[in-house]
């Protein structure tokens, strides 16, 4: 399968490309039942593998291996990874981007921050100089074959927005992000200088973004959904209460609840996945 060429299938159709972020293999394995998309979120991988925020730790290696494990156990999902700024150097992000077409991953999001980076929901964010992006975007653009790329900007002030917002749409980049937009008007600015290239939204709880629908992103032209850490963020408050349960119940398990039959019968059929070809 072509997974570049399937994933730009789903952007172009008319309806809006929903993507989950996940953050380890479990995690992923649930989200399977409910999407036929995911995204690699770095917010969720620096937490999940290293317990740090999401502000440059992640290594290269590590990112290429999980995506590598999660190609392997979902042969059909899209699997959009987030490669922060493409790990520093031009030259490294478009090795990084090699590897991960190679392995089977669908698309990158390659952003204009400066580091230390932070996640995109959060203040304090620098960018990079135009000009010191784009030749790392276009470098990118030209070592990919059929890999989604997905140019994302962080800037803040409205003028900037939309100034490297009409820029990126002149590159061959596939989708734009602007990520952290503020409201609805501001989408439909960034709509308007942008023209026909497809734009991605990205959702997070407690986030600067505004929390909409697929129906309301869609009457806004938007052609791609990202949900940067609903995954994560239930983990947190389900192991939380389960083990402040536990506690408070002198460690006696609760009757009810997710139990080794119900985990077992998803990783089963993990193992099922992983014996099936990659090829369609």
């Amino acid at each position: 399968m072509n997974y570049g060429i399937a994933l730009k299938k789903a952007i172009q159709s008319s309806e809006i490309a929903s993507l989950v972020g996940v953050y380890d293999m479990f995690s992923a394995s649930v989200a399977a039942r409910h999407f036929d998309g995911f995204f690699v979120s770095g917010f969720g991988f620096a937490a999940s593998y290293y317990g740090l925020p999401d502000i440059g730790f992640i290594a290269w290696p590590d990112m290429v291996d999980f995506v590598q494990r999660l190609r392997l156990i979902f042969p059909a999902h899209h699997l959009l990874v987030d490669i922060d700024d493409g790990y520093v150097d031009p030259e490294v992000a478009a090795h990084v981007v090699a590897n991960l077409e190679r392995i089977g991953a669908s698309g990158v999001i390659i952003e204009d921050q400066q580091r230390p980076r932070r996640c995109g929901h959060v203040d304090g964010k620098r960018i990079l100089p135009l000009p010191e992006y784009l030749d790392k975007l276009n470098l990118v653009l030209k070592t990919r074959r059929d890999l989604v790329v997905v140019a994302r900007t962080d800037a803040v002030a409205e003028d900037e927005i939309l100034y490297r917002a009409a820029a990126l749409a002149e590159t061959d980049a596939d989708v734009l992000l602007v990520d952290g937009v503020r409201d609805t008007d501001s989408i439909r600015r960034i709509r308007k200088v942008i023209g026909d290239k497809p734009l991605l939204f990205n959702q997070i709880a407690g986030g600067k973004s505004p929390r909409l629908s697929l129906p309301e992103l869609q009457d806004l032209d938007i052609n791609v959904a990202i949900y940067s850490t609903p995954c994560l963020f239930a983990a947190q408050q389900a192991i939380d209460d389960a083990l402040t349960t536990l506690k408070h119940n002198e460690g006696r398990l609760p009757k009810q609840g997710i139990g080794v039959p119900e985990a077992l019968h998803l990783l089963e059929r993990n193992a099922t996945n992983a014996r099936r070809p990659l090829v369609a």
